[in-house]
């Protein structure tokens, strides 16, 4: 059995989750249950960022303890989760004593490797990043993440030689599946090849909030050389099971904004600490509205909750895979979420299913026993073509092939006017399509698995695997007709 590793990035808990982060986490769960349908071994891994500065300030305006502060908050990104029924297999906390531990553990290896060193720092300074900007990074004299202009800083810092690691950098990016997509992979390779790779600030001085350094009290290891080890000790790195089974990881999906911290700095921290190199480093698009990135910062914020509890949370992972092109970016229109419920997920699936099993009960009392298998049908399953687009990344190409499939059998009711048939031949029409729906439950589970689990009990049949996406594999059917599937938005 071949293991599946994916994770998300892991969120700063500075405020409430937006639909930013769920379209990232609903991303990664829909590969997640793909490769779970293909049979593979899947660990995935998903969390919050506890200890960045930029928490312990949120904390600061709002009267309260940090701590107190970031388990409310963590406990939101959590119910998130819940919300948009992600299959996760552990949240990572970076507050965790394992998490601790193992930072300081790769902290110390690099150091005594003699490639960190004590050192001061000025620069421009955005804790929005949690990162020091050039003035080539900045836009109007802003960071164009945040639009807020950086501050001056000057302290004492410990330093990460990320510069001995630039040759190597540009020869790993230029690999052909590191970075993924083109795009991305070449604004990295642009930026190593055009400028000077400095090497990488790894401390700062504070000694309210942060995991103290293993080699200076006064100093906290910088936030991002913390947060990105959670992909190691998420699995108990150096000696857990979970460690020596699943890593190195097959996906880190990120947004673009965190590029560099994960193709640049992460790769060279592994280097450095003797720890194998992730597969692939999976970049998506932002989310925009009125085409601004969406960002607590920038106060523009959309809430997941209001999408899922105004439409429903299948309605509203099948609009964000469905019409945002992977590696893209993609404006929020609550318009386009009611359109596509209704044409889609109303009128062709939905409509689908009711009519199949409408027929089924109302002729048959729910009960078909395989007949004779008429394959027109099958010819219009391109599963193969499906399966391209998911390894591929072209996520939205895959659903959108699905529902080619769908409308197939919605045309093949019509063609054979199965209202106007009866006895056997309706009942071989019938078998068909009940063969039909029961592989198209399958292959849409990654993308809307309530749904697919809906249709299942209707079918009166166990979630299936790909290997099981084959007509005539059930012989015979008692079906249990229910409510309809998508009520349509007025």
């Amino acid at each position: 059995m071949k293991k599946f590793y994916i994770t998300t990035a892991i969120d700063y808990v500075n405020g409430d989750p937006h639909i930013g982060h769920a379209y990232e986490k609903i991303l990664a769960d829909v590969l997640a249950r793909w490769h779970y349908l293909k049979g593979d071994d899947v660990f995935f891994l998903t969390g919050t960022d506890d200890n960045a500065q930029k928490n312990q300030e949120a904390a600061k305006k709002a009267g309260k303890n940090t701590k107190e502060f970031i388990d409310e908050n963590a406990k939101k990104f959590e119910e998130l989760c819940n919300d948009l029924n992600i299959k996760y297999n552990y949240f990572i906390r970076t507050t965790e004593s394992r998490h601790e531990k193992v930072s300081k553990e790769i902290f110390k290896i690099v150091y005594d490797k003699r490639e960190i060193y004590k050192g001061s720092y000025e620069g421009l300074y955005c804790t929005g990043c949690e990162a020091f900007l050039t003035e080539r990074e900045l836009v109007d004299g802003k960071c164009p993440e945040h639009d807020e202009k950086p501050k001056k800083l000057k302290e004492e810092s410990y330093f990460f030689k990320l510069s001995k690691y630039r040759n190597e950098l540009i020869k790993l990016i230029e690999s052909k599946d590191f970075l993924l997509p083109k795009e991305k992979k070449n604004e990295i390779l642009s930026r190593l090849k055009d400028e000077e790779l400095k090497d990488l600030s790894v401390s700062r001085i504070n000694k309210e909030w942060g995991i103290k350094t293993p080699i200076d009290n006064n100093h906290v290891i910088y936030v991002w050389f913390d947060a990105l080890i959670n992909y190691v000790s998420g699995l108990d790195y150096p000696n857990g099971k979970n460690y020596k089974k699943y890593w190195p990881a097959d996906v880190h999906l990120i947004g673009k904004g965190i590029n560099w911290f994960h193709s640049v700095i992460w790769p060279a921290m592994l280097i450095s600490s003797g720890i194998k190199l992730p597969k692939t480093i999976l970049v998506h698009g932002y989310l925009t509205v009125n085409g601004n990135k969406i960002g607590k910062s920038l106060g523009n914020v959309v809430s997941p909750k209001f999408f899922i509890d105004k439409y429903g949370v299948d309605q509203l992972r099948y609009y964000l895979i469905r019409e945002i092109p992977f590696g893209q970016d993609g404006d929020v229109s609550e318009e386009v979420l009611k359109n596509r419920t209704n044409n889609e997920l109303a009128n062709e699936l939905g409509n689908l299913v009711s009519r199949v099993l409408t027929l089924t009960d109302k002729y048959f009392n729910g009960k078909i026993k395989g007949s004779i298998f008429n394959k027109e049908l099958k010819t219009k399953l391109n599963l193969k073509k499906i399966e391209s687009h998911i390894d591929k990344f072209e996520l939205h190409n895959a659903i959108s092939e699905i529902f080619k499939f769908i409308s197939e059998c919605n045309k093949y009711v019509n063609k054979e006017k199965l209202w106007e048939l009866e006895g056997k031949k309706l009942e071989k029409h019938l078998y068909n399509l009940l063969e039909s729906l029961r592989i198209i439950s399958i292959l849409i589970y990654p993308f809307i698995p309530n749904t697919s689990e809906k249709i299942n009990t209707q079918l009166n049949v166990k979630q299936g695997l790909l290997k099981d996406c084959k007509f005539r594999l059930i012989k015979s059917y008692s079906t249990k007709k229910g409510e309809i599937l998508f009520k349509k938005i007025k």
